[in-house]
């Protein structure tokens, strides 16, 4: 049986959706020079660049802007197959920060837990908040997002596929039947 896919954000609702989840960050980040952002491999990280972009147009700062591997910070590397780490790229202090997580989609919240260990190797920040563009439920761990792109309750056999245009050549977000 085919799988049937629906599509629930559009290249411009993705667009929208950026956009206001890189202001929800300024308007709670207070002292934006302590914010810095860290991407989450692999849908993580542009989509940390395009907020980080979206809040230098909005305030004419530039924030740090750093790229996170949770892989052997995971607890189910035996479930999930062989992987190629990517390097992680963090080339400041997180000591003192305000450390924004970026992902794509949170699910079970067991990557989620395996970057808050892996920033601990960084540094000591401040506070961890997490922004993720679309919450999709069924957590296994008590893990919450402080910025959410779009709820979307989904069973558990659905999948959701992000696309970014720097991973995909396209935005957009899709719900997977089947």
């Amino acid at each position: 049986m085919p799988q049937e896919r629906i599509e629930i954000l559009s290249a411009e609702e993705v667009r929208r959706t950026v956009n206001r989840l890189a202001s929800q960050i300024v308007e709670r980040s207070g002292d934006l020079s302590k914010l810095v952002l860290l991407g989450i491999y692999t849908r993580g990280v542009p989509l940390a660049k395009t907020i980080c972009d979206q809040i230098q147009v909005l305030e004419n700062v530039v924030i740090p802007l750093g790229a996170i591997d949770i892989t052997f910070y995971r607890d189910d590397l035996d479930t999930i197959g062989v992987r190629t780490p990517a390097k992680t790229e963090i080339s400041f202090d997180l000591t003192g920060k305000t450390v924004v997580l970026i992902d794509d989609v949170i699910y079970k919240g067991r990557t989620i837990r395996a970057a808050l260990d892996a920033v601990n190797d960084y540094g000591r920040p401040e506070v961890i908040r997490l922004a993720v563009l679309i919450d999709r439920g069924h957590r296994e761990v008590p893990i919450h997002p402080d910025y959410i792109g779009k709820q979307l309750p989904t069973a558990k056999e659905e999948m959701i596929k992000v696309y970014l245009q720097e991973t995909d050549g396209r935005d957009g977000v899709e719900l997977v039947k089947g």
